[in-house]
Protein backbone atom coordinates (compact mmCIF):
# COMPACT_ATOMS: atom_id res chain seq x y z
CA UNK A 1 0.00 0.00 0.00
CA UNK A 2 1.12 3.34 -0.83
CA UNK A 3 1.62 6.51 1.30
CA UNK A 4 -1.27 8.29 -0.81
CA UNK A 5 -3.57 5.18 -0.06
CA UNK A 6 -2.33 5.23 3.63
CA UNK A 7 -3.51 8.79 3.95
CA UNK A 8 -6.88 8.37 2.23
CA UNK A 9 -7.75 5.45 4.15
CA UNK A 10 -6.97 7.74 7.18
CA UNK A 11 -8.85 10.84 6.10
CA UNK A 12 -11.76 8.19 5.50
CA UNK A 13 -11.78 6.75 9.06
CA UNK A 14 -11.66 10.20 10.31
CA UNK A 15 -14.71 11.39 8.50
CA UNK A 16 -16.48 8.21 9.34
CA UNK A 17 -15.58 8.59 13.32
CA UNK A 18 -16.77 12.11 13.03
CA UNK A 19 -20.19 11.28 11.20
CA UNK A 20 -20.72 8.38 13.81
CA UNK A 21 -19.98 11.13 16.36
CA UNK A 22 -22.25 13.66 14.87
CA UNK A 23 -25.35 10.99 14.98
CA UNK A 24 -24.47 9.93 18.68
CA UNK A 25 -24.66 13.56 19.70
CA UNK A 26 -27.83 14.09 17.85
CA UNK A 27 -29.50 10.82 19.15
CA UNK A 28 -28.74 12.07 22.60
CA UNK A 29 -30.06 15.55 22.27
CA UNK A 30 -33.54 14.13 20.75
CA UNK A 31 -33.86 11.75 23.52
CA UNK A 32 -33.96 14.79 25.74
CA UNK A 33 -36.08 16.85 23.19
CA UNK A 34 -38.34 13.71 23.42
CA UNK A 35 -40.22 14.08 26.47
CA UNK A 36 -41.20 17.87 26.06
CA UNK A 37 -41.92 17.58 22.20
CA UNK A 38 -44.52 14.59 23.54
CA UNK A 39 -45.76 16.41 26.33
CA UNK A 40 -46.89 19.64 23.32
CA UNK A 41 -48.21 16.91 20.88
CA UNK A 42 -50.21 15.18 23.97
CA UNK A 43 -51.66 18.51 24.91
CA UNK A 44 -52.60 19.12 21.00
CA UNK A 45 -54.13 15.99 20.24
CA UNK A 46 -55.29 14.58 23.83
CA UNK A 47 -54.06 11.70 23.21
CA UNK A 48 -52.90 9.58 25.68
CA UNK A 49 -55.07 10.72 28.10
CA UNK A 50 -53.69 13.80 29.11
CA UNK A 51 -55.60 16.47 30.86
CA UNK A 52 -55.34 20.01 31.78
CA UNK A 53 -53.52 20.74 34.37
CA UNK A 54 -54.96 24.34 35.41
CA UNK A 55 -58.48 25.16 35.53
CA UNK A 56 -61.20 25.16 31.99
CA UNK A 57 -63.00 28.27 31.50
CA UNK A 58 -66.76 27.56 32.83
CA UNK A 59 -68.77 26.64 30.14
CA UNK A 60 -71.04 29.32 28.47
CA UNK A 61 -72.36 27.58 25.50
CA UNK A 62 -75.30 25.69 27.63
CA UNK A 63 -76.48 22.48 27.95
CA UNK A 64 -76.81 19.63 25.09
CA UNK A 65 -79.86 17.43 26.67
CA UNK A 66 -80.10 15.84 23.67
CA UNK A 67 -76.95 13.24 24.36
CA UNK A 68 -76.13 11.59 27.91
CA UNK A 69 -72.26 10.87 28.80
CA UNK A 70 -71.49 8.04 31.04
CA UNK A 71 -68.59 9.44 33.62
CA UNK A 72 -66.56 6.74 35.42
CA UNK A 73 -64.44 7.70 38.17
CA UNK A 74 -61.46 4.79 39.22
CA UNK A 75 -58.73 6.02 41.60
CA UNK A 76 -55.51 4.33 42.58
CA UNK A 77 -52.56 4.58 44.76
CA UNK A 78 -48.62 4.32 43.64
CA UNK A 79 -46.76 1.72 45.01
CA UNK A 80 -46.08 2.61 48.87
CA UNK A 81 -48.31 4.96 49.79
CA UNK A 82 -50.34 3.95 52.45
CA UNK A 83 -53.62 6.25 51.60
CA UNK A 84 -57.15 5.16 51.46
CA UNK A 85 -57.98 6.92 47.77
CA UNK A 86 -61.42 6.64 46.27
CA UNK A 87 -64.07 7.81 44.46
CA UNK A 88 -67.13 8.83 46.67
CA UNK A 89 -69.23 7.75 43.04
CA UNK A 90 -68.13 5.82 40.70
CA UNK A 91 -70.38 6.45 37.88
CA UNK A 92 -72.67 9.66 36.72
CA UNK A 93 -74.78 10.53 33.93
CA UNK A 94 -74.33 14.06 32.31
CA UNK A 95 -75.26 15.87 29.55
CA UNK A 96 -72.66 17.88 27.63
CA UNK A 97 -71.91 21.32 29.00
CA UNK A 98 -73.63 20.18 32.27
CA UNK A 99 -71.78 21.40 35.29
CA UNK A 100 -70.99 18.60 37.93
CA UNK A 101 -69.16 18.51 41.51
CA UNK A 102 -67.93 15.21 42.56
CA UNK A 103 -65.70 14.25 45.69
CA UNK A 104 -63.51 11.47 46.28
CA UNK A 105 -61.71 10.71 49.81
CA UNK A 106 -58.46 10.61 51.03
CA UNK A 107 -57.26 8.75 54.25
CA UNK A 108 -53.70 9.27 55.09
CA UNK A 109 -53.55 5.67 56.90
CA UNK A 110 -49.75 6.01 57.92
CA UNK A 111 -48.12 7.32 61.21
CA UNK A 112 -46.01 10.21 59.37
CA UNK A 113 -47.55 13.09 57.74
CA UNK A 114 -47.49 12.44 53.57
CA UNK A 115 -47.80 14.96 50.79
CA UNK A 116 -49.74 13.44 47.74
CA UNK A 117 -50.11 14.54 44.67
CA UNK A 118 -53.01 13.09 42.22
CA UNK A 119 -52.14 11.99 38.34
CA UNK A 120 -55.27 12.59 36.15
CA UNK A 121 -56.12 10.20 33.14
CA UNK A 122 -58.84 10.08 30.79
CA UNK A 123 -59.71 7.31 28.30
CA UNK A 124 -60.56 7.12 25.70
CA UNK A 125 -57.59 9.74 25.25
CA UNK A 126 -59.70 11.56 22.59
CA UNK A 127 -62.11 12.76 24.89
CA UNK A 128 -59.44 14.32 27.24
CA UNK A 129 -59.33 17.59 25.32
CA UNK A 130 -63.05 17.34 25.94
CA UNK A 131 -63.00 17.08 29.46
CA UNK A 132 -62.72 20.30 31.45
CA UNK A 133 -61.57 20.79 35.01
CA UNK A 134 -62.90 23.78 36.85
CA UNK A 135 -61.97 22.95 40.00
CA UNK A 136 -59.99 19.97 40.31
CA UNK A 137 -57.93 18.31 43.85
CA UNK A 138 -55.27 17.41 41.07
CA UNK A 139 -54.31 20.71 40.42
CA UNK A 140 -52.60 20.83 44.05
CA UNK A 141 -50.91 18.77 46.26
CA UNK A 142 -52.74 17.15 49.33
CA UNK A 143 -50.76 17.54 52.46
CA UNK A 144 -52.15 15.10 54.97
CA UNK A 145 -51.25 14.51 58.74
CA UNK A 146 -50.54 10.75 60.45
CA UNK A 147 -54.40 9.20 59.97
CA UNK A 148 -56.27 12.42 58.65
CA UNK A 149 -58.80 12.14 55.91
CA UNK A 150 -60.15 14.30 53.73
CA UNK A 151 -62.66 15.11 50.64
CA UNK A 152 -61.62 16.27 47.51
CA UNK A 153 -63.84 17.97 45.01
CA UNK A 154 -63.87 17.62 41.23
CA UNK A 155 -65.91 19.86 39.34
CA UNK A 156 -66.15 19.45 35.50
CA UNK A 157 -68.24 19.54 32.23
CA UNK A 158 -67.93 17.72 29.49
CA UNK A 159 -67.31 19.47 26.01
CA UNK A 160 -70.27 19.52 23.37
CA UNK A 161 -67.81 19.25 20.82
CA UNK A 162 -67.24 15.88 22.22
CA UNK A 163 -67.68 13.49 18.93
CA UNK A 164 -70.65 11.14 18.58
CA UNK A 165 -69.20 8.18 18.49
CA UNK A 166 -67.96 8.60 22.47
CA UNK A 167 -70.61 8.03 24.92
CA UNK A 168 -68.09 6.86 27.81
CA UNK A 169 -65.52 8.67 29.51
CA UNK A 170 -63.25 7.04 32.17
CA UNK A 171 -61.27 9.70 34.10
CA UNK A 172 -58.93 7.67 36.18
CA UNK A 173 -56.39 9.25 39.27
CA UNK A 174 -52.84 7.93 40.23
CA UNK A 175 -52.15 8.75 43.44
CA UNK A 176 -47.95 9.67 44.22
CA UNK A 177 -46.20 10.40 47.50
CA UNK A 178 -44.29 13.77 47.16
CA UNK A 179 -43.08 14.22 49.70
CA UNK A 180 -39.59 14.02 49.60
CA UNK A 181 -39.81 16.46 46.49
CA UNK A 182 -42.02 19.34 47.62
CA UNK A 183 -40.28 22.50 49.16
CA UNK A 184 -41.75 23.28 52.64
Amino acid sequence: MSTEQNQELSNNKTKTVKKLLLVVFGMFGFGFALVPLYDVFCDITGLNGKTATTAAKVNEDGIDESRTITVQFISRTAKGIPWQFEPMINEIKVHPGEMKLVKFYAKNESVKDIIGQAVPSVSPGKAAIYFQKIECFCFNSQPLKAQEDIEMALQFYVDAELPEEVSTITLSYTLYDITGTVES
